[in-house]
């Protein structure tokens, strides 16, 4: 899990429970993407929520969320 710790002491991160964030303070959780199969199964991300795009097609759901977070890693982490 990354942290990026902004100089006004805000912690930013793509949420998972590798430790528990209420720890650092007060938590604001908001989504990130949407990950949602079409009608024949396939598996996309879609980041528009970000301003991002829409990964996929993927055969298998966990595809699509590795490739969610390695985007949100990546071009949404360190945003300002």
């Amino acid at each position: 899990m990354q942290l990026v710790i902004k100089p006004n002491g805000l912690v930013r991160c793509v949420y998972d429970e590798t430790i528990d964030l209420r720890q650092l303070g007060h938590v604001s959780v908001q989504r990130g993407s949407k990950v949602e199969p079409d009608d024949a199964g396939n598996w996309f991300a879609d980041l528009a929520i970000v301003n991002g795009p829409t990964l996929g097609p993927f055969h298998q759901r966990r595809e699509a969320l590795a490739a969610e977070r390695e985007w949100l890693e990546r071009h949404w982490l360190t945003r300002s």
